[in-house]
């Protein structure tokens, strides 16, 4: 065990880590607690400039030392709570360890299992302890006092003891922080961890893993579809990079099936690349296994495979009788790719712009139109129910006109917006999310 302020080779000193979070506290953005139902810890409070410093340091280094403590040998997602608890800890760049050190560091109590957001805001949060039941299930002590007296009552089930400093946060008041990885506000679970309560924290913890702004499909359509794929593949220990994979060869498929006018197989293939393009990032996020390359390898799929979607339905027309002006590829074919393709690119350049000029907040968590919009705007699958439609009728080439409609007005509305922040800032005010409301 490193003693307090020694400096390792990677490291950084506790009193410096100590500095920063003391820093954070005394300029009035730690924690905002209120309590009773609903109560709000608003992360939001926090500047960015303190969150760059803080995590800055944190990458520096091992950081924090981060103790599971107790003996609970129930698997959640194939892991045992030290397995589960050390990846969260080391994708936060901190350093998992066996013992209670003598100075800060983050305690979870193996006979709970908890949300990751919760581990990711409490690392903020010098003297938070998290309880359910009265019981500490999840801490960042700021001192060893603090430390050892959290870990006793952690190992025997009970209340902890109150030291100064200590703020005690009880599961059951309902608080809510923002999760801006998922744009969501939520109550993040927090259960105890059984044998009967494992499929009900697995079910928690994956959907607590979802996105809470995207398309209407993956929001309503195969959550539970992908949920059993998730538990599936996690028993298999098949991971997240191999469903890319899987769902790739599929994205693949359906391209050629469109180009030849093959669309409901298209379709149906398309459809199972789409709910392995959900489970991948669920099975990540479930199980703590996310990484650099996967997160390229999933989200460039997702951004580079729609145009060739929509030119190859359009070059498929002419096995259907249907191409545009007699497949020539006269105005007609170039003015519905104009619009498809380059809104497509004009609207992901807007979503960018915003984001740069806004601290990186996405635009579809700007205000509750935003988040509503993003439901249905003209990205694949609500672009995909609009072709479903059209293939009722046996009309793919009017289904990809009027996806080419319903993307001009996707890109105006977002245009619309953009300029919309831009006069807000204007006039001295400040773009911020409706998520960070409470």
């Amino acid at each position: 065990m490193r003693p307090v302020g020694k400096i390792t080779r990677k490291g950084y000193p506790d009193t410096l880590k100590l500095q920063l979070y003391g820093a954070l506290w005394l300029a009035g953005i730690g924690p905002h607690l209120s309590g009773g139902p609903g109560a709000s810890i608003a992360s939001a409070g926090a500047s960015d400039y303190w969150r760059r410093m803080i995590d800055q340091a944190l990458s520096q280094g091992p950081g924090l030392p981060v103790v599971t403590l107790g003996d609970n040998r129930v698997r959640l997602w194939g892991l045992l709570p030290a397995e589960r608890v050390g990846r969260i800890a080391r994708a936060s760049k901190l350093s998992p360890q066996d013992r209670v050190p003598d100075g800060p560091a983050i305690l979870s109590n193996a006979a709970h299992a908890w949300d990751p957001a919760w581990f990711r805001h409490i690392l903020t949060q010098p003297g938070m302890v998290l309880t359910l039941a009265g019981v500490p299930a999840l801490a960042h002590a700021a001192d060893a006092a603090q430390a050892h007296g959290i870990a006793t009552a952690m190992i025997h089930g009970t209340p902890v003891i109150p030291v100064p400093g200590l703020k005690l946060v009880a599961y059951e008041d309902g608080p809510t922080i923002e999760n801006k990885q998922l744009r969501k506000r939520e109550t993040p679970f927090l259960m105890a961890l059984r044998p009967d309560s494992v499929r009900a924290i697995e079910r928690a913890s994956y959907f607590g893993a979802y996105k809470g702004v995207t398309d209407v499909l993956t929001k309503y359509l195969w959550p539970e579809w992908a949920l059993v794929l998730t538990r599936i593949c996690a028993r298999l220990h098949v991971t997240p990079n191999m469903v890319t994979a899987v769902g790739a060869a599929f994205c693949v498929i359906a391209t050629v099936l469109f180009a030849y006018g093959h669309y409901w197989a298209g379709m149906a293939t398309g459809l199972v690349f789409m709910v392995l393009d959900t489970v991948d990032g669920k099975l990540a996020r479930c199980t703590i296994t996310s990484s650099a390359w996967g997160n390229v390898f999933d989200h460039g799929m997702d951004l580079v495979h729609p145009p060739f979607w929509w030119w190859f339905w359009a070059t498929g027309l002419a096995t259907w009788g249907l191409a545009y002006d007699g497949g020539q590829y006269g105005a007609t074919f170039w003015w519905v790719q104009g619009v498809i393709q380059g809104g497509y690119l004009v609207q992901r350049l807007i979503e960018g712009v915003f984001m740069r000029q806004n601290g990186m907040m996405h635009i579809h968590v700007w205000r509750r139109f935003d988040s509503r919009f993003r439901l249905i705007t003209a990205r694949r699958n609500p672009n995909m129910v609009i072709l479903f439609v059209a293939m009722l009728f046996s009309r793919p080439d009017i289904g990809l006109i009027a996806v080419a409609w319903w993307t001009a007005i996707s890109c105006l509305v977002h245009a619309v917006r953009l300029v919309q922040a831009w006069l807000v800032r204007a006039r001295g005010g400040t773009i911020t999310s409706w998520l960070s409301e409470g």
